[in-house]
């Protein structure tokens, strides 16, 4: 039984993007009220983006203090959120998914490639992170040896590579390419990608997530019991399991709606409105402007950081050595 996806074109004239207009079979742009006040919160959204991961990426840079292998890892993961701030997220308002549902170009086939780039890489860095915090947190004394530099650039390589080869994968091809392999294609982009790059992270995370709560119990049970050192032990154990509930929680508030209706996409016959599907991945990529408060302005010594280089103080003194707290 031959699958084929089509463009349902009257449904779409129906729930077209706000920022557009359609005259006959052309689409033209048309800024309404709606669509500038859209715009403005897209330039907001990458101003704040940017800005929130240049702090984590000149912190972990500058300050000797956190040259870490899991702030290596949190440095990566902002270069990767970096990016959607400074291209996918401006690309997105110039070539928006309704522009190119109708152009059938190589601009759209260069955004949609890099958004998925980027914003999977992000996504598994959540994933290597959780690993990381497990290790820290449940098997303190085995941390160093395995969580080491080495093992940190290749988890780094790794994300970076895979993302590649995803967004290479799931890059759409073009629509004449599309009718003759019967979108075939098309089915396994709107099903293998998710699963590599949203559902088996997510499940990772969340395993990882169950098992530092379990641990977490357990050192409370200790607590009860009057045992001082596995109070001393539980006390960090409980905030990095409160870390990692937010960590998840905005992971799939932010990812789950986008990824969801992306899977169902081919078997709906594109019945998903378009301004649903606009708005839910405008809210999968506001995770990158949340990752540095999670991630950062959760702890003290980044806070630190921040205050020191927004009041300019590494411009006139060698703060290098700075001890954070």
């Amino acid at each position: 039984m031959e699958t084929r996806v089509t463009l349902n074109l009257t449904y779409v004239v129906a729930n077209i993007h706000l920022c557009y207009e359609m005259n006959g079979n052309k689409i033209t742009r048309y800024l309404s009220a709606a669509c500038v006040m859209l715009y403005c919160f897209l330039i907001l959204l990458s101003v704040a983006t940017i800005c929130g991961n240049l702090l984590v990426i000149i912190s972990v840079f500058y300050f000797k203090q956190l040259h870490t292998p899991t702030n290596f890892l949190i440095l990566s993961l902002a270069v990767a959120d970096l990016l959607v701030g400074i291209i996918v997220l401006p690309l997105g308002m110039v070539f928006s998914f309704t522009l190119c549902m109708f152009q059938d170009d190589l601009i759209c086939r260069i955004r949609d490639s890099l958004g998925i780039y980027s914003c999977t890489c992000s996504i598994l860095h959540l994933c290597c992170i959780s690993i990381d915090r497990y290790c820290a947190v449940c098997q303190p004394l085995k941390y160093k040896s395995k969580i080491s530099r080495h093992v940190v650039v290749f988890m780094i390589t790794v994300n970076w590579g895979a993302s590649a080869l995803n967004a290479i994968a799931a890059t759409p091809k073009s629509k004449e390419k599309c009718k003759e392999n019967n979108c075939i294609e098309v089915l396994l982009r709107n099903i293998v990608g998710p699963i590599l790059a949203f559902y088996l992270p997510l499940v990772i995370i969340f395993c990882v997530y169950l098992k530092i709560f379990l641990v977490a119990q357990r050192q409370a049970q200790n607590i009860q019991t009057g045992m001082k050192c596995g109070a001393t032990i539980s006390k960090i154990e409980r905030k990095a399991t409160k870390t990692l509930a937010i960590v998840l929680g905005v992971f799939i508030f932010c990812w789950t709606p986008f990824f969801f209706c992306f899977t169902l996409l081919p078997f709906t016959n594109n019945s998903i409105p378009v301004p649903v599907l606009e708005a839910f991945i405008c809210v999968g990529l506001t995770n990158s402007t949340l990752n540095p408060l999670i991630y950062a302005f959760f702890y003290s010594w980044f806070k630190s950081a921040f205050r020191i280089i927004m009041s300019g103080k590494i411009l006139g003194s060698n703060c290098t050595n700075t001890i954070l707290h």
